[in-house]
């Protein structure tokens, strides 16, 4: 009997071990795990990523332009025209002046070709265009970093909205649980003949209320969930994985405020980038005056039928310049300059605007911390002050509006000090991100 007790309660401790292993096994959804997942499968990431991959390959677009260009060809022609009909002979190796030439029988010819062209020297114009493709792909390179930066920042903002919004979850279910509590006392003491039917009243409405704020803060937590989710880019974090959030505990806000400017800015070093490359497109319209040589060369095989080809080779070089056009290249100079222009003049608003951001950050970080202050401050006094005046009601030297005052306040200094805790977290991640720092 006792053996079959050991063996029922060894049965009942690894059954219960099981969902406890798997509940170990099973990942913490931390705040990290949800930024990599979203710089997986985000679709901005995503559409930056293709951004680069184009950039990438328009440089070796641009950089195609030294190598050789080589082609391959080949014809069947069939004619009676007189000027045509002696070249094809020619090529084929089989003219004669015997024949009548302004009258010449149908002439087949077969043409194989190998032709090769080759820019020998262009005055630096692939240079400039290589050179603006490459400032082009490290423009993209910088605002997909933007992309991701701004990502970490709404990731960071979701995730600690879940946990701002559990916490006032949290604060509700305290919050209802003391008015219960109060509702219970007043209710002893009406039946005692010692308090009015309006205490109780009171209080239920009161605590009908707490039960409204606490329905729609779990709204709140579902719509927290779902735009965390929307901002990763697929549904990792269910309703049912909320309690799984690191932060049970409120975070601790760190007292290093972060230094610097918006020189790291990837969207600032993407647009002046962009201005190297809009210069790179000046050099590359003024060395339209300059002159190019092309060489070039060709193999041709020659047949009236398919055997007997006869080979020929041509080889060359020219050398083009422009003498005039029309002012074309002036005017291409000219728009290039606007360009330069435009562009810089859009760097500096950038960077006004960046600058504004971050004062902007910086403000609400300091904004929050003293929020954060002033409620750790009366927190701790709201607490007692409750306390005092259930004590004082339960003796019946305080009335029920006194009880309803206290639990208010209590109630609206944990609500501010969660709401400043979190807002502070949020805004130093704002500062993070303002200053270009994942």
């Amino acid at each position: 009997m006792n053996f079959a007790r050991i063996i029922m309660v060894m049965g009942l401790l690894v059954g219960t071990g099981l969902p406890l292993q798997a509940a170990e096994d099973k990942p913490v959804i931390t705040l990290e795990r949800c930024i990599q997942k979203a710089l997986e499968s985000n679709p901005d990431v995503l559409s930056a990523n293709a951004r680069i991959s184009a950039a990438i390959a328009a440089v070796r677009e641009a950089s195609s332009a030294y190598y050789p260009q080589v082609g391959l060809s080949g014809s069947w022609t069939r004619t009676d025209n007189p000027p045509q009909a002696f070249f094809m002979s020619l090529n084929q190796r089989r003219a004669s002046l015997q024949k009548d030439f302004n009258n010449p029988v149908d002439t087949e010819n077969v043409r194989g070709s190998v032709m090769a062209q080759w820019r020998l020297f262009d005055s630096g114009r692939r240079e400039a265009d290589r050179r603006a493709a490459t400032l082009g792909s490290t423009a993209s390179e910088f605002m997909s970093e933007s992309v991701r930066n701004d990502l970490v920042f709404q990731i960071t903002r979701a995730y600690y909205g879940i946990l701002q919004v559990r916490s006032f979850v949290a604060v509700q279910e305290e919050t209802i649980r003391s008015l219960s509590e109060s509702l219970r006392i007043a209710t002893e003491r009406h039946q005692a003949g010692s308090a009015m039917k309006t205490d109780v009243l009171n209080l239920e409405v009161q605590l009908s209320q707490a039960r409204e704020e606490l329905i729609r803060a779990k709204n709140g937590l579902k719509l927290g969930v779902a735009a965390l989710n929307t901002a990763i880019g697929q549904t990792l974090v269910g309703a049912s994985d909320v309690a799984d959030l690191r932060g049970r505990d409120v975070p601790a806000v760190s007292t290093n405020r972060p230094e610097g400017g918006v020189e790291a800015r990837p969207e600032l070093r993407a647009m002046e980038s962009r201005v190297h490359a809009m210069e790179a497109m000046v050099v590359r319209a003024r060395r339209e005056y300059l002159p190019v040589v092309n060489g070039f060369g060709s193999v041709d095989w020659d047949s009236e039928t398919l055997n007997g080809f006869e080979q020929s080779y041509m080889v060359g070089a020219a050398v083009e310049l422009n003498i005039f056009d029309g002012h074309r290249n002036r005017a291409g100079v000219a728009r290039a300059k606007a360009a330069v222009e435009e562009a810089r003049a859009e760097a500096e608003k950038l960077r006004q605007v960046l600058e504004l951001d971050l004062t902007q950050a910086r403000l609400n970080e300091q904004e929050a911390r003293e929020r954060l202050d002033g409620a750790a401050k009366s927190l701790s006094s709201a607490e007692e002050a409750l306390r005092i005046t259930q004590e004082r009601y339960q003796q019946g030297a305080a009335v029920v509006a006194d009880l309803l005052t206290a639990q208010n306040g209590l109630t609206a200094t944990r609500t501010r000090q969660v709401a400043a805790q979190y807002d502070c977290l949020i805004a130093l991640a704002n500062v993070e991100r303002a200053m270009g720092r994942k």
